[in-house]
């Protein structure tokens, strides 16, 4: 049976406001945490993980071939080798087919500067104006204001998809996404008790992973 799903486009109430720009002062900690609690109940924890392709959706070729437009046409050949590849190969390449997949989801309304293009492929090691290796996402191109389910969804379908493909059974492919959602929501509650001069440095480099993570093989 079809579920019915319901996007929520905005947040309610006066903690809007203080997502669309810095000038505007927060409610406080306690009210957010309340506005929460209200939102999961529009939107529940299960209702994010169901998801069946509608009977108007668009055509995931179309999508694809409507990217290629203005682009070099000699190295349109190269990314469509890249993406037939593998599935995992698809899923890089394929942004905007996930991401009108996902406007049809439903979401809370919160709806920060996100990366757009969340996957396993865009994390990695880079420099940073002090020389350190910090690991984060270092692909940008595609940031935007929009629902922060979009990215987490899209980093574990990668999770998923990445596990299949280098021969992992579906049920560790499962504990890799629950792993990877717990660590996120772990975070996130780390983050939300933390005033936000100290969210704004937080940072994950080499020295921080060796003392935090345990498992020999990540580190």
């Amino acid at each position: 049976m079809a579920t019915k799903l319901t996007t929520y486009s905005a947040l309610p109430g006066e903690d809007s406001r203080a997502y669309r720009s810095v000038r505007v002062r927060p409610v406080s900690r306690v009210k957010r945490f309340k506005l929460g609690r209200q939102l999961r109940q529009k939107v529940s924890r299960r209702s994010l993980g169901v998801w069946q392709p509608g009977h108007n959706r668009p055509d995931p070729i179309a999508l694809i071939e409507r990217l290629h437009v203005g682009r070099v046409a000699s190295l349109i050949p190269v990314r469509i080798a890249r993406m037939v590849a593998s599935p995992y190969g698809f899923l890089r390449g394929g942004a905007n087919v996930m991401a009108e997949d996902l406007a049809r989801l439903p979401s809370t309304g919160i709806a920060p500067v996100i990366c757009g293009d969340a996957h396993l492929g865009n994390f990695g090691f880079y420099a940073s104006p002090e020389r350190d290796l910090v690991l984060d996402l270092n692909d940008f191109d595609e940031a935007h204001p929009g629902p922060w389910e979009w990215d987490l969804r899209r980093l574990v379908t990668s999770f998923y998809v990445a596990g299949r493909q280098s021969g992992m059974r579906d049920a560790q492919c499962d504990d890799a996404v629950m792993s990877c959602v717990a660590a996120y929501r772990q975070s996130v509650r780390l983050l939300a008790n933390q005033p936000l001069l100290s969210r704004s440095f937080q940072r994950m480099d080499v020295e921080l992973l060796h003392s935090t993570v345990t498992g020999k093989s990540l580190r």
